[in-house]
């Protein structure tokens, strides 16, 4: 059996401040700071709250649509262990 790689997301909940409190498949729960995609061209409707706010866990990575994603390896290396609250 193959398993999957410590980077797989499986949950994604987008906050106002423009991070994603994300899980991975081994129950890690991590906080990306989106802010520095803001910037470039194909994250740009990201700049939109309420688009932004639409993020979903898809495929093993976060989506906002067909044409913007982030790669999930990218998530886990450039994020940070959420505080030791499960609700953080």
């Amino acid at each position: 059996m193959i398993k999957n790689p410590i980077w797989v997301v499986t949950n994604v909940q987008p906050r106002p401040d423009y991070t994603l409190l994300l899980t991975f498949v081994t129950g890690e729960k991590r906080i990306y700071d989106a802010r520095p995609l803001l910037q470039k061209t194909i994250y740009l409707p990201l700049n939109n709250l309420n688009f932004f706010m639409n993020a979903k866990a898809d495929c093993g990575t976060v989506t906002w649509n067909e044409d913007i994603d982030i790669a999930p390896e990218h998530l886990y290396e450039c994020s940070i262990p959420a505080g030791g609250s499960s609700n953080a």
